[in-house]
């Protein structure tokens, strides 16, 4: 983030205050019918944003662009166009606060995730508005870098921590910042501050007096940074795997990891099968963990669709990361890792390359925004030492090799060494308060970001009701039906969201291997 964006809120009017030019046909047509600019930024109708394969729910709804500046603090700067598709209620009389989707990532497009928002009910009875964050898959410009994807396909057959699979890692990141940089783009502006800019001008040029929130993952790292920026238009926040800026980084990735991977292993040793063919399956991590760092294991597996053979190595780190994501198929979870103990690794090694080498994972990413939030509003404010340290804490069983690269995270500090962009104002890692009403939504098996952020940004937030969903993973509204229900009452009555469901849940079969 550029040292000018930290007055960005103060070099931006009041929505009340800008001039505006309206060509509506009226204050009842729907939003998104009409061109409207107001101030700097302008929306037009027009063809709905391109996604990688066809959105059913897409074919009904509004659509068109915005254009705003890249960089606020550059009056008369370049500008970039936003893909906006706002998919209508399934009422024919729509409350007039549309729920406003933030995607994961940093990096996913919003409008790639409508099937997900539209399964999850939230356009019962309001229109649903998905805007690709800058520099997403369906803006304009794109900071995609599919040579980092190609080379994270190809290090599944690397010793992950391994100094020269840093390197290689490393100079992908330059390379793809060197392409980015020399087509003009400012990498400075690719971050919170100026996402959040963007989503309020869109409210502005749509002509919604108020709407709500409702942000998955990392969206709810944006979602928080919006409520502190621009509370003035919010109805209500619903936060769904939530990351919050003041704790974000390794060491809190850390804590997330081993909240679900506990949450799992808890969930087995409380089912008499689970817990009789697979007993003591923390310390069965753990031990695979610290052998496999030790003395890698390298299988061949073929993935679905493809009779390609691939390599793959296993080792510590590889075998943590695979974790964070296996919550997601907690069933398999058990039988996996003992089949691994056993010297069977294929069922694990398959599952870690198909989340690497499928075609969802090639091109959909937008690095640009990844490293624009992680490197000015993460690593500045967290020492490599605290980094450490989360690991140690956490798993202190792991080797230090294991322990230095946080999950999902590995190789951080050195990617935004070479990514250079300034650091953020500190007051992006302020806690969000405030009378807002927000959902606190957490899955108990959540391994990515664990359920006790529900609590934490609860503290400061007298408005916050707070969720955990037993036995789900990560972005709970994704897999849960209780969830669904738990956030589409919450934007009906923000006070008093319908939580029974929860009475009635139960954990997963475990399955249980001969």
């Amino acid at each position: 983030m550029a040292t000018g964006l930290l007055f960005t809120g103060l070099l931006v009017a009041p929505a009340q205050a800008r001039p505006r030019t309206d060509t509506s046909t009226g204050p009842r047509a729907p939003i998104g019918t009409a061109a409207r600019t107001v101030g700097d930024a302008r929306f037009e109708p027009g063809p709905c944003p391109k996604t990688p394969e066809p959105i059913e729910v897409l074919k009904k709804a509004r659509c068109g662009t915005l254009t705003v500046p890249e960089n606020r603090a550059e009056p008369g700067g370049r500008t970039i166009r936003l893909g906006v598709a706002i998919v209508p209620a399934a009422t024919d009389k729509p409350k007039p606060d549309p729920i406003v989707w933030l995607a994961g990532g940093p990096g996913d497009d919003a409008v790639g995730e409508a099937k997900m928002a539209i399964d999850g009910g939230l356009n019962r009875d309001r229109d649903v508005v998905l805007m690709s964050q800058r520099g997403t898959y369906s803006a304009d410009p794109t900071l995609l870098c599919p040579n980092i994807d190609e080379f994270n396909a190809r290090a599944v057959g690397l010793v992950s921590d391994a100094p020269s699979t840093e390197r290689l890692h490393v100079e992908a990141t330059k390379a793809c910042r060197d392409r980015l940089a020399a087509r003009g783009i400012d990498l400075a502006a690719y971050n919170d501050t100026e996402s959040a800019a963007d989503y309020e001008d869109l409210r502005a040029a749509l002509g919604v007096k108020q709407w709500n929130l409702f942000g998955i993952s990392y969206g709810t790292h944006l979602a928080l940074v919006y409520m502190r920026l621009h509370p003035e238009g919010l109805r209500s926040v619903g936060l769904d795997g939530i990351l919050p800026p003041s704790r974000s980084g390794s060491a809190a990735t850390w804590s997330s990891a081993r909240q679900g991977f506990d949450g799992l292993f808890k969930a087995c040793a409380a089912q008499p099968a689970c817990n009789k063919r697979y007993p003591n399956l923390s310390a069965t991590f753990d031990r695979l963990v610290r052998q496999l760092e030790a003395k890698p294991v390298t299988t061949t597996v073929t993935l679905p669709g493809s009779d390609k053979p691939v390599k793959v190595v296993l080792d510590g780190g590889a075998l943590v990361n695979w974790m964070t994501s296996a919550t997601h198929v907690a069933p398999q979870v058990p039988r996996a890792l003992d089949e691994l103990a056993h010297g069977k690794p294929q069922r694990i090694a398959q599952q870690w390359a198909g989340g690497k080498l499928g075609p969802q994972a090639v091109g959909r990413v937008a690095h640009g925004l990844v490293y624009g939030v992680f490197c000015s509003e993460w690593t500045p404010y967290e020492s490599q030492a605290e980094a450490l340290k989360g690991g140690q804490e956490t798993f202190p069983a792991f080797p230090r090799s294991v322990q230095a690269q946080a999950p999902q995270l590995a190789f951080l500090r050195p990617d935004c060494a070479v990514w250079d962009v300034p650091a953020a104002a500190p007051s992006i890692r302020d806690a969000t308060s405030g009378d807002i009403p927000t959902l606190a939504l957490s899955g108990g098996f959540d391994s990515q970001t664990g359920a006790d952020n529900g609590p934490y940004v609860a503290r400061t937030l007298s408005k916050a009701k707070v969720v955990t969903v037993p036995y789900q993973p990560h972005v709970v509204i994704a897999t849960s039906k209780c969830a669904q229900e738990i956030a589409v009452s919450f934007f009906d009555d923000p006070a008093a969201p319908k939580t029974a469901c929860l009475s009635g849940l139960k954990p997963p079969q475990f399955e249980i291997g001969p």
